[in-house]
């Protein structure tokens, strides 16, 4: 629906549901708008179009939708050639820097680091013919707004901007008034589809216990047809403890949140998509965007904030016409604010039922074989793990947790390729007397720049030793001091 608006070269506002390909239906017209060199050999653009200078740019709230957007569009842009570069923090400057300095046609980032690179008058955004702001709606909650602003303050005033999110805020349509020239606003719903959520993903709520969530998800995890499964927690520390506790019952699982650096991040995310990892405990950061092939089951292992983020959650499984199971636990406190998010959706699940891991209902509903127990068997154990995934060295910029960054480098480092520091000694001239010691400037010249005193030499043989003078001492008051050292 929006490939004929976007090509004609109209702005677009573009909302859908998490699953249905936004990236392509933005991504697609930004490749055919792009210049390349290709085109001027074929005599479809003159030469004055062509540009070192990125010619599209796409603005997104995270570092792992930033890397999937540019993943996608380099396999869409294979055959014409276009160069993409992916601008993101917690990566080294230098290789980005680089990147653009041999040219890019569409620039894909984060706004932080695109601001910081515009400020160093290393990015160029003067030649920027197309703007697009995916999951709009997301960098207005995370404050990204007055970035987004200034980004589109360098941009040129003649441009396409589109605008693409799975829900549609007020505050998004404002931005939307303010920088967009009659935008055709195109919202893509099933005809049969009236809710909110995707109708092949099945979904259960269950009312459970903290204590017994870890035991709870674990036979969960065991349920007949069973793919790759996304746990999602509120908190980074209890995405990082449930990751532990899973690792410890015996299920390959990894860990994306925010106390991890990018190279573990990114370490995390591979390994889930390549099939090391089958179970992902994450935070929010990657319930936006992120499309991986043959995710089955999402687990609420914490109530969702609002109803945006849940659809953002449950979005993971169900994608591009699969199945999928969706299932939200409930503590007992959070009942007020899931009845808040069921309202707000029109679910069936204002009450859910209270459940625990030895519940009859939990193993029918789900499907989990009779007698499951909260440790994966043994023989069940086939993945190779997240230790099989390398990490990559990505010259981290900070992070906690962080993990190949330059501290650990240089200690793993052998002590042959390390390299030596090295500090300028002082130079000083020792004199006795308004002298120089040692002799001549030559002499001293040839003397090692850091030399020890020179020695006093010692008295000649018979030769009775001069007595040394006391010193002075000093006093409080005079009347303590001795008539010598009074005179």
């Amino acid at each position: 629906m929006t490939l004929p608006v976007a090509l004609a070269g109209n702005d677009v506002i573009g909302q859908a549901k998490t699953g249905t390909g936004k990236t392509l239906g933005f991504g697609l017209p930004l490749l055919e708008r792009v210049t390349v060199a290709a085109d001027v050999e074929a005599g479809r653009a003159t030469p004055e179009q062509l540009t070192d200078a990125p010619q599209a740019l796409v603005v997104v709230p995270t570092r792992e939708l930033c890397q999937q957007v540019t993943n996608d569009l380099l396999t869409a842009g294979k055959v014409r050639a276009v160069r993409i570069a992916a601008i993101y923090g917690g990566r080294a400057y230098e290789p980005q820097v680089e990147a653009l300095k041999k040219g890019v046609d569409i620039v894909v980032g984060t706004p932080g680091r695109l601001l910081d690179l515009s400020g160093q008058k290393k990015l160029n955004l003067k030649h920027v013919r197309a703007l697009v702001l995916d999951e709009a709606d997301e960098m207005l909650d995370l404050g990204f707004l007055p970035d987004v602003e200034k980004i589109m303050a360098m941009l040129p005033a003649r441009r396409q901007t589109m605008l693409f999110s799975a829900t549609m805020p007020g505050a998004v349509i404002s931005l939307a008034r303010r920088y967009m020239s009659q935008p055709t606003h195109i919202r893509a719903t099933a005809p049969d589809d009236h809710g909110a959520t995707v109708a092949n993903t099945t979904q259960h709520v269950f009312r459970a216990h903290s204590l017994d969530k870890p035991e709870l998800v674990s036979r969960i995890l065991q349920a007949d047809g069973r793919g790759l499964a996304m746990i999602f927690c509120r908190t980074k520390r209890t995405a990082a403890d449930v990751a532990e506790q899973l690792e410890k019952r015996g299920f390959a699982a990894g860990a994306v949140h925010g106390d991890l650096g990018q190279g573990a991040r990114e370490q995390a995310l591979r390994a889930f998509r390549n099939g090391k990892v089958d179970v992902l405990v994450c935070t929010d950061v990657a319930a936006r965007g992120i499309d991986v092939e043959g995710v089955t089951h999402v687990i609420n292992y914490q109530t969702p904030e609002d109803e945006k983020t849940y659809l953002h959650r449950i979005g993971r499984t169900g994608r591009a016409g699969a199945s999928g199971t969706a299932i939200t636990l409930v503590d007992w406190d959070d009942i007020p604010r899931w009845q808040l998010i069921n309202k707000a959706l029109e679910l069936t699940f204002n009450d859910p039922e209270e459940t625990y891991s030895t519940s009859p209902h939990l193993y029918e509903l789900l499907g989990i074989p009779a007698g499951t127990k909260g440790i994966l068997p043994r023989a069940e154990r086939t993945r190779a793990g997240l230790d099989a995934e390398v990490v990559e060295d990505l010259g981290e910029t900070g992070g906690r947790g962080r993990k190949g960054g330059t501290r650990e480098r240089a200690a793993a480092a052998p002590a042959a390729e390390r390299t030596p520091r090295t500090r300028t000694p002082r130079q000083r001239r020792r004199t006795r007397g308004g002298a120089a010691v040692g002799g001549s400037a030559a002499a001293e010249a040839a003397t090692p720049a850091v030399e020890a005193a020179p020695a006093v030499p010692a008295p000649a043989a018979g030769e009775a030793e001069e007595p040394r003078k006391p010193r002075r001492r000093r006093t409080r008051s005079r009347s303590s001091a001795t008539p010598e050292q009074s005179s």
